[in-house]
C-alpha cells in the first residue's frame, strides 16, 4: 500500500543567537522539520521512540517522503511503522525551508559547517520538541557524514545508528576535487557577481548540476535502463535541467562547502552506540577499491558494515534512499537495540 505523504505534519523553530563555530552569529536560525506518528512518554515522561532522519546535500527532509523510501518503512508491521515510532526529518541549515543564503544574506551567510549543523539539529530537538535522547539516528550521504559528527560528540544520545553511504574521513582526494569544481565553475560564471547576481549564473550551475548528477550516477542502471547513445543523451539532458531548476547558486556553494571541516578520523573510538553502517558498491562519491572501511573497522567496536554490490538495480550513490536494499539491515538493528 501507498504511503499517504500527507500525513507528515510540518512545523518551524526559530533558535536565538545561534552561534556558529566560525564565531559569527545568526539572531534568528529557523530550523524546519516534519514529522510523522506520535511521540510515546516513558515512565519519566521522556519520549522514548522518536526516530531522526538525516538528509543529503541539497535535499530535505520531503525527500524521505518518497515511495521507494516510505512506501518500504513507514506503514503497519513495518521496520518504522509510524504507528510504533515518532519520525522528525529535519531540514537542515542551508537546506529547504531552515534558513540559507538565499533568504537574503547571500555570501553573508555565516560559513556553516557539519557541527554547526549537528548543533542546530540538537536544538531542535530539544527546543521545539522536548526531546534528549533517540531512539535512532538514520542518515544518508551528508545525513550520514552528520551521524558520524552525532556519534563522537553525542555518544548517548541515541540508542542505535544507521549511517548510509558516506566514509568516516576528511573528504579529500577526488570526492573533495569534485565538489570543488562544481563550486568554481559557480563562482567563474560572471553572472555570479561574487553572489550578487539578479538572475541565477545558470551557465556555472550546468556545470555543476553536471557534475553533482554524473557523482550521483549508477554505471550499471544507467547502462540497463539506457543501453542506446539517444536515450542516455536525452536523460542526461533532462536530468540536468531538472537540477538546475531546483538550486540556487549560493545555496549550492554553501552546501557543498559545508563538508569541509569534517574528520571524523581521528576520534573514532569514541563511538560507542550499535551501528550499522552501509555503502554501496557502485558509489561513485564513496568507492569501495579505497578500504576505508577496512582501516575504520578495528576501531569501530560497535560498529557492523554492509556493501551493498553493485548491480542492474542498484542507485549508486543514491541506493541509500531505496529501502528494499537494506531494510533488513534496519529492522534486525532495532531489534537487537530494543530494551
Amino acid at each position: 500500500m501507498a504511503f499517504d505523504a500527507s500525513a507528515a505534519k510540518q512545523a518551524s523553530v526559530t533558535l536565538k543567537d545561534f552561534r556558529f563555530k566560525s564565531g559569527e552569529t545568526l539572531s534568528e536560525l529557523k530550523m524546519n522539520y516534519r514529522t510523522l506518528g506520535t511521540p510515546h512518554y516513558d515512565a519519566k515522561g521522556q519520549v522514548d521512540n522518536a526516530v531522526m532522519i538525516l538528509h543529503g546535500t541539497g535535499g530535505s527532509g520531503a525527500q524521505f517522503l518518497v515511495p521507494q523510501f516510505a512506501d518500504e518503512l513507514y506503514g503497519p508491521g513495518q521496520p518504522l511503522d509510524i504507528t510504533r515510532y515518532f519520525i522528525i526529518l529535519p531540514d537542515n541549515i542551508g537546506h529547504g525551508a531552515s534558513s540559507k543564503p538565499s533568504d537574503g544574506l547571500r555570501m553573508a551567510f555565516p560559513k556553516y559547517d557539519y557541527d554547526d549543523m549537528v548543533e542546530a539539529q540538537r536544538q531542535m530537538l530539544k527546543s521545539a520538541l522536548k526531546i534528549d535522547h533517540l531512539r535512532l539516528i538514520f542518515g544518508t550521504s551528508m545525513g550520514c557524514m552528520h551521524i558520524f559528527v552525532w556519534a563522537e560528540a553525542h555518544p548517548d544520545f541515541a540508542d542505535a545508528l544507521m549511517p548510509m553511504a558516506c566514509q568516516p574521513v576528511e573528504i579529500a582526494g577526488r570526492n573533495r576535487m569534485w565538489r570543488v569544481a562544481a563550486m568554481d565553475a559557480i563562482r567563474a560564471d560572471p553572472v555570479w557577481q561574487g553572489g550578487n547576481y539578479t538572475t541565477q549564473p545558470v551557465q556555472g550551475l550546468r556545470t555543476a548540476a553536471a557534475l553533482s548528477v554524473m557523482a550521483g550516477s549508477a554505471p550499471e542502471y544507467l547502462q540497463a535502463q539506457f543501453p542506446t547513445r539517444a536515450q542516455a543523451e536525452v536523460n542526461i539532458r533532462e536530468r540536468i535541467e531538472k537540477d538546475i531548476a531546483s538550486r540556487d547558486a549560493n545555496d549550492f556553494i554553501y552546501q557543498f562547502d559545508a563538508s569541509r571541516t569534517y574528520n571524523p578520523w581521528p576520534n573514532l573510538e569514541k563511538i560507542t552506540a550499535p551501528t550499522v553502517w552501509i555503502n554501496s558498491g557502485d558509489d561513485f562519491i564513496n568507492p569501495p577499491e579505497l578500504g576505508i572501511p577496512e582501516k575504520a573497522l578495528p576501531r569501530l567496536s560497535s560498529v557492523t558494515y554492509r556493501l551493498i554490490p553493485s548491480s542492474p538495480d542498484t542507485r549508486g550513490h543514491g541506493t541509500h534512499t531505496w529501502a528494499k536494499f537494506w531494510k533488513d539491515d534496519l529492522t534486525a538493528l532495532l531489534k537487537k537495540t530494543q530494551k
